[in-house]
This record gives structure tokens, sequence and C-alpha cells, in this order.
């Protein structure tokens, strides 16, 4: 008997690190690409369900699928009636895999987990070794269900373990075990893959097995309720989404079983010609899809029920200090790790810009209160610079998609820019206190000169972050443009400085300070120019020769 649980265990053992591994492989290959498509493709509820069933039956984990959505809202990207239809989505998408592990491919397991060695071992491309690992993920898992169905067909050669099998004819109990192994499991498919094995041993009969599998339902939806803890009440809305459509879901289709198990028991055995492991993988499909069909029209209902159990906003209180998107009120998922540092940064470069602002107003008016906030403002940069920094020297350490780890090295170096931009304005704030304490006078046509400069900086500033942060393109070749005119504005500003200067028309304490603001004020454009481009350093490379042709 020990040699059986040995077996069962080490069976397992493979099935859930072969699970892992080709979840792993797949959200590295393609998480970018389906982040992209979870963003732009889910405007509305019904597109939610259709991306959401693509996505979860790419990357084979419902999991990784919830958990990414309600990072997604958590940063604000997706709000809860499109969460709701991706959660739907994932719900039918799932069930891809209970539908794979119920053809028998066994016998092809031991070449594709070769094939899969081969392409991770031998192949130097990057994509060729993701691919590599979901194939030997793939490989595994088939050969840890054939251990388990090994172990299994011992089993149900003994008369008390068949005894204990059959007589689990409690609904209630079989939903319960079907609820616990899955949140312990952390996998619906593992679940769905064990009850499909028994299933097909004789060992369970088909009747109990959808009972389990609704407990599955509930049970999957652990994990994006444990990733929402620590995130907005907007994400635990979000996970709540998710629990409340699987139990409002599961209790519908307990209530239609038991009054109609024969019909059903009859069809699903009909279409999956009384195969017992395809009757299993048809019923767990079948079950979500008819879940989805008589839900989807009360999604608006299910989202307002989500704010009867979690009620209020979040406060703003204190939250200049605090990260919005990373950090301790997030919900970390490798895939949209790197999307949710972007948002970050960009916060933290919209506040560079407006201290830039700032700082260049309280200049002019010699408002201390504003020069007060400046230095305010300049700490919150600093801190989430550090902050920012930290994280990503995390994520850089976890398993994220291929594209996004190539991103890393540039997003340190854009906020290391960000941050400079925040220094110059403390600087221009710093001026600002030295001409109140020193009297420090400026000539009109200085102050004409400072402000031509500081617009173009600005605007190449805001284009920049745009470029940075969505990815724009449309100003590209504006900003190089509008860099070159900082340059050339900046080299003539200040001859005519340096000319007025032996007129005697500036005094040397404004004169220090005019020349210091223009040297700043071109830095703050390079670097602006720094972050634009610093996803883009082939589009860099083509406009500048472009630019030096013209």
């Amino acid at each position: 008997m020990a040699d059986i649980i040995l077996g069962l265990m080490g069976g397992l053992g493979l099935f859930l690190y072969g699970m892992k591994l080709m979840s792993d492989g797949l959200e590295k290959a393609a998480g970018a690409k389906m982040r992209s498509i979870l963003e732009f493709f889910t405007k509305t509820t019904f597109r939610g369900i259709l991306i959401g069933t693509f996505f979860t039956a790419v990357i084979q984990s419902s999991n990784a699928s919830t958990v990414m959505v309600v990072s997604f809202v958590n940063s604000g990207l997706m709000n809860l009636y499109q969460a709701a239809g991706v959660i739907m989505g994932a719900n039918i998408g799932t069930t891809v895999t209970s539908q794979l592990i119920s053809f028998n491919l066994s016998a092809l397991a031991p070449l594709i987990v070769m094939a899969g060695v081969i392409m991770v071992m031998f192949c130097r491309k990057t994509k060729i070794q993701r691919m590599g690992e979901v194939l030997l993920g793939f490989g595994i898992l088939f050969m840890g269900m054939t251990t388990m169905s090994s172990s299994m067909s011992v089993l149900k050669e003994s008369p008390r373990v068949v005894h204990i099998m059959s007589s689990l004819n409690n609904r209630f109990l079989a939903m319960l075990t079907g609820m616990l192994v899955t949140a312990t499991l952390q996998s619906s498919s593992a679940t769905v893959g064990i009850v499909l094995l028994l299933a097909k041993q004789g060992l369970l009969d088909i009747r109990i097995c959808y009972f389990i599998i609704f407990g599955c339902n509930i049970g999957c939806c652990i994990s994006a309720l444990l990733a929402s803890v620590n995130g907005k009440k907007v994400a635990k809305r979000a996970a709540l989404i998710h629990l409340l459509f699987n139990i409002i879901g599961t209790a519908i289709m307990f209530a239609i079983l038991s009054v109609a198990m024969e019909p059903v028991t009859h069809f699903i055995g009909a279409i999956s010609h009384m195969d017992p492991g395809r009757e299993v993988a048809n019923a767990h499909t079948l079950i979500k899809v008819f879940e989805v069909l008589i839900l989807f029209p009360f999604v608006k209902q299910i989202v307002k029920l989500t704010g009867f159990f979690v009620r209020g906003e979040d406060g703003k209180e204190g939250q200049e200090f605090q990260l919005q998107y990373i950090g301790a009120k997030s919900v970390f998922s490798p895939t949209t790790a790197v999307f949710d540092a972007t948002r970050e940064m960009e916060r933290m470069g919209q506040m560079a810009i407006g201290n830039l602002k700032r700082a260049m107003d309280a200049l002019v008016t010699l408002n201390e209160d504003e020069i007060e906030e400046a230095y305010q403002v300049e700490r919150q940069i600093d801190f989430l610079n550090h902050s920012i920094t930290d994280y990503l020297v995390k994520v850089n350490q976890t398993s994220i998609p291929t594209e996004d780890k190539k991103s890393i090295g540039a997003l340190f170096h854009v906020v290391n820019d960000i941050e400079r931009i925040g220094d110059h304005a403390e600087n221009v704030a710093d001026a600002a206190r030295s001409r109140i304490d020193e009297g420090i006078e400026f000539s009109e046509k200085a102050w004409e000169e400072l402000s031509g400069l500081f617009d173009m900086v600005v605007k190449v500033t805001t284009y920049a972050l745009d470029m940075f942060s969505r990815n724009n393109l449309e100003h590209m070749q504006e900003i190089l443009d509008l860099e070159d005119q900082v340059d050339e504005t900046e080299r003539l500003l200040q001859e005519t400085h340096v000319q007025r200067l032996t007129r005697n028309e500036c005094s040397a304490g404004a004169s220090t300070m005019f020349s210091d603001i223009l040297s700043g004020l071109e830095r703050v454009a390079d670097h602006a120019t720094n972050i634009a481009f610093s996803l883009q350093e082939e589009d860099l490379d083509e406009q500048k020769k472009n630019s030096l042709q013209k």
C-alpha cells in the first residue's frame, strides 16, 4: 500500500510541476502579447469573455488569468465590468486542460519530454527555449498522469478502496472535497485531472464527479482572493466577482442536476461515447459554458453585489508617500509586474513635470508656500525613486515574460532620468529662495527668454512621458526636433546673456542664476528624450539618422 501511495504522490508531483512549467513557459513566451490583447480588447463584457477564454486556454491557468485581471483592476487599467467578462471567459478557458488530459497522449509523453529537453538545452534563442519549457511541462504532466493511473489501477483491485470510493455518494461532501483539494493544490485542473483518472479506473461514479467539479469551481477562487488581500478595495471587488460568479453558477447547476440528473448524465455520456474520462472533461466544459450563458445577462447585478460586501473607497490621506500601483497596496502578477512599474513611473514623471512648473512659477512670484511645496514634492519623488528601484530589482529576480525581461534594464535608467528632472526642479526652487534672500532681479527680456525655453522643455517632457508610458509614437519626430531646438535655444540664450553681462545690464548674482537655470532646463530636455526612447532604441537611431540627413 505504501508503494501505491508513493506512486500517487510522485505522479501528482510530476503533474503539478509539469502544469506549472507549461504555464510559466507560455506566460514568459506570450505574456506581454497576451497582456496587450487584454488591454485593448476588453472594452465590452462579451469581448472580455472571448478574450478571457482564449487567454486562459493559451496559458493553461485560470489562476494566472484571474490574478492578472485583479492586478489590472488594481492599477486602473480595467474596470469591474470588463474584469467580469474576462473572469467568465477564464472559467471556460481553464477546461481546455481537462480536455487535453482526457485524450490518451501518455504514449507520446516521453517523445514530448525529449523534444522539450533538446529545445531548452541546445537552442540558444530564448523564444525556442521558452517553447521547449512548454513542451517539457506538457510531457511531464502526462508522465505524471501515467504514474497516477498505474497506481490507481492497483487501487481498484482493493475491495476496501472500492468500498470507500463507492460510498462517496453525499453530494455536499463531494463538493466540499473538490473545494478543499482545489484550494490546497491551487489548481482546479489538477483536481479535475485526478477525478478524471478515478472515473476512468471505475473508482468514482460519474454522477458524483459532477459535484466534485462544483467544489473545484469554488476552490479555484482562492488564488484571486489571496492576491487581492493587500490590494485596493476595487481589487477585492474584482476577486469577489470571481467568487460570486462561481458560487451562484454552482448553486444553479446543483439545483438543475438535483432534478434532472439522468437526462444530463445520458446526454453527456452519449456525446462522450461512454468514455468516463471524456465524460468528466465534457461535463467540466459544459458546466462552465452553461454557467456563463445563464449569468451573462446579470453581470451588472453581480458587480453591484460586490459593492455590498466591500463598501466605501480607498482613503486618500497620506497617499503622497505611498505607492499606488506597486508595493503594499498592489496585486503582484509576474505578467503585469513591469506594466505596473511603468504606471508608477508615469505617476512619478507627472509629479516631476508638475514640480518643475511649480518651481518656475515660484521663481517668478517668489511665493514661499510654493517653494516649500516644491521641496515636499521632491521628497516624494525621491521616495518613489528608491521604492520603484527596489521593486524592479525584485521583479528582475522573478519569472516574467521574455519581452518584459528585456525592458528591465531600460526601466532602471528611466527612474533615474525622472529623478534627475525632479532634482532640476529642486534647483529652480533653490534659485527662487535665493532671489528672496539676496534680492536678485531679472530683466523683462530675461524672463521672456526663460519662459520661451521653459515652454519647449515642458512640451518635450510631456510628449516623452506619454511616449514611454503609452507607447504613443505620434510625437516621436517632434520630440527629437524639440530637443534640437532646446539645445540651440539654450546656446543662443547663453550668448545673449553674456552680452548683457558685458554691458553691465545684470548683476553677477543674477547672471550666475540665469545661466544655471538655462543649463538645467537643457538637461531636463535631454533626460526627457532618454525617457521617450528608453524602450525604442532602434527607432531612436533611425530617427537621428533621418534628422542628420535633413
